[in-house]
């Protein structure tokens, strides 16, 4: 997977344009809509590399890539929702904790935040995991809904293949990130910034459509060996 994502961004006849494009987006989004075309492409990204493609796609259809964008916010705000549920209510009973005045009742909300706060980090891990296949299984459907199927995301989310692109993912993008955040300030990095979002999402999709292709594999062998045993016990007859 590794090779794939560093080359994939590069394996396409209009690369540069689509580079120059994306730096530009990255930094007109300053101005929000931009960021929903970038967006929306980064839901083409995914779809790309869940359907097996080798090559990145290009930014056309820029009316469809800002609906996209738009659809892909929706779902990163609801997730976002998830964490900042039991942030606030920690917030809430350390504010209700310095109402009472009380030592006893400073200690009792103190430590009711203690606990809310540790589970909003528990519940931020978990929709971090689960974000990259929410947002992959909306890419490929094209319906919002796909992105709360739990059914299908638990599949995915707990294949050690799915495992495995998304920690790819967060690396390099991290590692690339690194390198080229320095240089964003002339500009010049700014394209490199775009390529290590677009390496961190094909990750992210490739991860996805392996862990479900082998969940599909297994479902497919398990029904074939059904078969095979249904008709062994049939009695045969001999004429």
């Amino acid at each position: 997977m590794l090779e794939d994502a560093l080359g994939y961004p590069l394996r396409t006849d209009d690369r540069v344009a689509t580079l120059i494009i994306g730096g530009a987006l990255i930094v007109a989004g300053v101005f929000v809509l931009p960021a929903f075309v970038l967006q929306g492409y980064l839901v083409r990204v995914l779809r790309s590399a869940a359907n097996g493609e080798r090559e990145a796609p290009s930014f056309t259809d820029w009316g469809e890539l800002f609906v996209d964008g738009l659809k892909l916010l929706v779902v990163q705000v609801a997730y976002g929702v998830v964490i900042a549920v039991p942030i606030v209510a920690a917030l809430v009973s350390l504010l209700l904790g310095g109402i009472t005045g009380s030592d006893a009742g400073i200690a009792a909300f103190g430590t009711v935040s203690l606990l809310l706060l540790l589970t909003a980090t528990l519940v931020s891990i978990l929709v971090a995991y689960v974000l990259p296949a929410a947002m992959t299984n909306f890419a490929v459907a094209g319906e919002l809904g796909a992105a709360f199927d739990v059914e299908a995301l638990r599949e995915a989310t707990l294949s050690g293949r799915y495992l495995v692109g998304v920690l790819f993912g967060v690396v390099l993008g991290i590692v690339i990130g690194s390198v080229a955040s320095p240089f964003a300030l002339i500009l010049i990095g700014v394209p490199a910034v775009f390529y290590g979002q677009v390496v961190s999402y094909y990750c992210f999709g490739r991860g996805f459509a392996e862990a479900t292709d082998a969940a599909s594999e297994g479902d497919a062998g398990g029904d074939a060996d059904a078969a095979v045993e249904f008709e062994s016990d049939q009695p045969r007859t001999v004429r």
